[in-house]
């Protein structure tokens, strides 16, 4: 019985859930001039993630090859562990998305809605973080409250 307690407080010491620090690399594209992305990108490393952006004059070639469908498009496009993620999206979601793994090509922030990351702001509007499946079924992934 001592043997089985031991096992467990091991298990529990070494066990912890996902963070963004234990996350892959986040990669970004973004315009150059876009201050919004910046700060939506310091709120990433805020959180711990690791960042990689880069800065394109155009970016519909991105969110044409990582498929991201007009009427969902953002000001920026991001990837991490396979999955695509447009928008401003917390990254409190980001870290749901990767520890829970659920068969979706991305997850998304349509538009630029303020009280997002990267768009704070008074008067913070309620939206929603959608996901996306390979055969283009959406879903509601996270609700935020606005003010």
């Amino acid at each position: 019985m001592k043997n089985a307690y031991a096992l467990i407080l091991l298990l529990v010491a070494a066990w912890r859930p996902a963070t963004a620090a234990d996350a892959p690399l986040v990669e970004v594209w973004k315009s150059p001039t876009c201050g919004c992305c910046n700060t939506w990108i310091r709120h990433l490393k805020d959180a711990g993630f690791e960042v990689r952006s880069t800065d394109l004059d155009d970016v519909a070639p991105i969110k044409q090859r990582f498929k991201v469908p007009p009427e969902l498009s953002s000001c920026h496009t991001a990837t991490v562990g396979g999955y695509v993620v447009e928008g401003h999206v917390p990254a409190d979601d980001i870290v749901r998305l990767l520890r829970s793994k659920p068969k979706v090509t991305g997850i998304y922030v349509p538009g630029m809605p303020v009280g997002s990351p990267g768009m704070e702001g008074p008067n913070a509007q309620t939206y929603e973080v959608l996901a996306v499946d390979s055969d283009g079924k959406r879903g509601v992934f996270a609700t935020h409250k606005g003010d």
